[in-house]
């Protein structure tokens, strides 16, 4: 760790649900009092293999990149209430 820098740590907590057709993921991240939630879904081809795995991963990976999006946004807006007018953000 760099000279003077402070360190925080954020928790993601991921929520996996899933039967035979469909698997839902629910990812939560906690900073401090606040808390930003995303979700994704992934649904199997009935012709396609039970691997439930592949769902999982789909799933939790498509309830991440939401998340990433919600934060990506969550940051634009407090730039843009800092700066006073609308800002976009690459991410």
């Amino acid at each position: 760790m760099k000279p003077n820098r402070e360190s925080k740590v954020c928790t993601i907590e991921v929520l996996v649900e899933e039967d035979d057709a469909e698997t839902e993921a629910t990812a939560l991240l906690r900073m401090g009092s606040r808390e930003i939630a995303g979700w994704g879904r992934a649904r199997r081809n009935p012709r396609d293999p039970v691997r439930p795995r592949v769902g999982e991963e789909l799933a939790i990976a498509r309830a991440l990149s939401e998340l990433s999006h919600k934060l990506v946004d969550a940051a634009a807006v407090e730039i843009e209430d800092y700066e006073g007018h609308r800002v976009h953000l690459h991410g």
